[in-house]
Formats: structure tokens, C-alpha cells, sequence
């Protein structure tokens, strides 16, 4: 790649936003070509400031954004090693957008671990890109102030450890058992200093998709084991197994993930395969104890037997299992998609409540400070 002029639009000199533009947040747009520059710059323009790099040109921008706009080929080792090198600058914005071209778990998960908040996988939507950065009460305190705060140190570690894992079962690679455990205990830190609700409005505003509903998860476990009162050891347990649990869909198409929409019945089915596929990839490391390797095939199972992927019935399921799959239910409930409304928490626990015979009454009863008030 050669190197090529900075593209700034409406800011000048060393990054101050010209006073007529202070009223719009500012998008700072990087690529790994001219013509991705130009383009993307070109979407965003009329709605935001926006200043633009090449990435193989010297970062010369000091001033912080809003967010990032990313676009660039997450194959090619020079990418990735310039987008590296802006790390701490990309760490302080409040949103880091990537446009990825190939809808590959490998290079969405490379874009997780390289500080993504969203990856936007296939060819540029105009209006997929604009909604992803239009979130009212953001765009006001970024009008407000250039000075956004960095994100939470536990859902940066924790995203970059689940991204790593969907990495390593793209491409075969051994798992990193213990970074992701220790993620997982960030979490838990996290949510024992500033409560559940703090950590799903930091979770559904820097993340969407498969790695926002992990993070929420395990967020919401670890508030329930609190709440119950769990020991240390238990705790570790139920915090490693909500990181695990959903490791099988890496080898699911993204098409299917992120659909919006109902699954059609062939997808529903491919969609019942993580559990066991996750049990499969995870077996062989020896750092994963029998009730993780548990939990990620079992927390999909109900206590009258209609679940996969073994229909076990009540007997046969565990502890651990039942207060993952509560939390797992309310979790995608409560998650934020951009193609449909986040479900009221009142609205979720009554769903859980509905579900009779399937989930165990007495956790139910017990999960509603932590589903309403925690």
C-alpha cells in the first residue's frame, strides 16, 4: 500500500472541529485504501464531522471522537499490525465501527479482538452504518464534550476473550481456558462493585450480536450467583461456563446468527447443533472441569425433557445448568438488536415465569430481584 494525504473534511489543523460543526459528533474514519475512505466519508458526512486516514499514513489526528468508522481487509498482517498501533487512541472513543467485506467468523472475530464495539460483516449499508452510530443519549454527550470516557476495562477484556475463542475454533487453534477464566473474574469484580444494571447498559452500548449476549450472560449469572449467595468456587464455576457456553456457534454462518426474523426450520436445527458442538471443541483442553463441559451442552435443556440436546430431564440436570439457563433465556430477551426494540425487564421475567414445568420454580421466584431490581 502507498501512503496518501489525510481526508479531512470539516475539521482542520490538528484536529479542532471548526465552532460552526461542534454541534455534530465527531467520526473519525480510517481504511486501508482511497477509495474506502472516500466512501465511507461520503455516508457520513452529512450527519456527523468526520476526518479520515489511510492506515498505512502516519497518524497525525489527536484530538478524540465519538467514534470510529474502520474499514480495511482484517487478512492482511499490515492492517492489522497499523490498527494496533492506534490502540489507545481507538480505546477512547465511546463506538468502533468495523465494515468487514468478508462475513467470516475469523475476521469478525479478528475485528472483536482488535477493540470493536460492532462489526458490520458484507458489503457497506448506508443505513446499517448510520443506525449503528445514532444512539441519541451518545450523540448528545458527544456533542457536548470530545472527551469521551473509555469503555469498561471488564467488557473490553471480555469481549477480546470471547472473540479470541471464536477465533480459535475458526481456526482450530488451542483456547486460551485461562485468559478467558480471568475475564470472566473481571466481570464478576465488576458487577460486585457497580450492580447488574450498570453492566448491561455498558454491554448493549459498546457491543451487538453473539458477543453482546455472552457479556450479558455471564453478567447476569454472576448477579444471580450473588444473589443466591454462592461460594467462591461456585461462583468461578458459573461465571466460566456463561463465557463457554455459546462457543458451538462459531461454527455457525453468521447469516443465521444475526438473522432478523424467525428461523426457518433447517435453521433452527443448525442453530441446535452449539451446544454440542461447543462440548466437542472444549473436551479435549484439560483446564475445562466436567460441570463447564456440563453446562455447554446441557443449557438448553428444560426439566420436562423438550430440550437439546439430550432432553434430560430434571434428575439429571444440575445446579450450575439450571441458573445458567435462566440466565441465558433472560439475557436474549433483554439483549439490544438494532432491528428490533430492547424487551422491557419486566416483560422477560414474566416470560420466565410462563415457562411452567421447564425451569425450576423456586430459581425462578428467587431471580426476580436480580431480573427487576438489581
Amino acid at each position: 500500500m502507498q501512503s496518501t494525504r489525510t481526508i479531512s473534511s470539516p475539521v482542520k489543523g490538528d484536529g479542532g472541529i471548526r465552532k460552526a460543526e461542534a454541534a455534530r459528533p465527531f467520526v473519525h474514519v480510517l481504511a486501508d485504501s482511497s477509495d474506502k475512505l472516500a466512501s465511507v466519508c461520503s455516508i457520513l458526512e452529512r450527519q456527523f464531522t468526520v476526518a479520515g486516514e489511510r492506515l498505512d499514513a502516519e497518524a497525525k489526528l489527536s484530538q478524540v471522537p465519538f467514534a470510529y468508522v474502520i474499514r480495511a481487509e482484517l487478512r492482511d498482517v499490515c492492517n492489522i499490525a497499523a490498527i494496533k498501533k492506534r490502540a489507545a487512541k481507538l480505546a477512547k472513543a465511546t463506538k468502533r465501527v468495523f465494515l468487514v467485506e468478508h462475513s467470516a467468523h475469523v475476521s469478525i472475530s479478528q475485528a472483536y479482538a482488535l477493540g470493536a464495539t460492532l462489526v458490520l460483516p458484507g458489503t457497506i449499508n448506508k443505513i446499517n452504518l448510520l443506525t449503528a452510530l445514532a444512539d441519541p443519549a451518545e450523540l448528545a454527550s458527544a456533542a457536548l464534550s470530545s472527551d469521551t470516557p473509555q469503555p469498561d476495562n471488564a467488557v473490553e477484556a471480555a469481549a477480546t476473550a470471547i472473540a479470541s475463542m471464536f477465533t480459535a475454533v475458526a481456526l482450530g487453534e488451542p483456547l486460551d481456558v485461562v485468559g478467558t477464566k480471568e475475564a470472566g473474574r473481571k466481570i464478576a469484580d465488576r458487577i460486585s462493585e457497580h450492580g447488574l444494571s450498570e453492566w448491561l447498559t455498558t454491554v448493549r452500548r459498546h457491543h451487538e450480536g453473539t458477543y453482546q449476549h455472552c457479556l450479558l450472560v455471564t453478567g447476569v449469572a454472576i448477579d444471580f450467583g450473588l444473589s443466591l449467595g454462592v461460594g467462591r468456587a461456585d461462583l468461578e464455576r458459573l461465571y466460566s461456563a456463561a463465557m463457554f457456553h455459546d462457543i458451538g456457534k462459531a461454527q455457525i454462518p453468521l447469516a443465521i446468527l444475526d438473522k432478523p426474523g424467525r428461523l426457518d426450520a433447517e435453521e433452527r436445527a443448525m442453530i441446535e447443533t452449539h451446544p454440542a458442538a461447543g462440548y466437542e471443541f472444549l473436551k479435549s483442553h484439560e483446564k475445562i472441569s466436567p460441570e463447564i463441559l456440563d453446562a455447554v451442552r446441557h443449557h438448553h435443556e428444560y426439566l420436562d425433557g423438550s430440550g437439546y440436546p439430550d432432553a434430560l430431564c430434571s434428575e439429571s440436570i444440575n445446579d450450575v445448568v439450571r441458573i445458567l439457563t435462566i440466565s441465558d433465556i433472560f439475557a436474549a430477551l433483554i439483549e439490544h438488536r438494532h432491528y428490533k426494540p430492547t424487551m422491557p425487564r419486566t416483560e422477560a421475567y414474566n416470560i420466565l415465569c410462563g415457562m411452567t414445568g421447564k425451569l425450576e420454580k423456586a430459581l425462578v421466584t428467587s431471580f426476580k430481584q436480580v431480573a427487576l431490581t438489581r
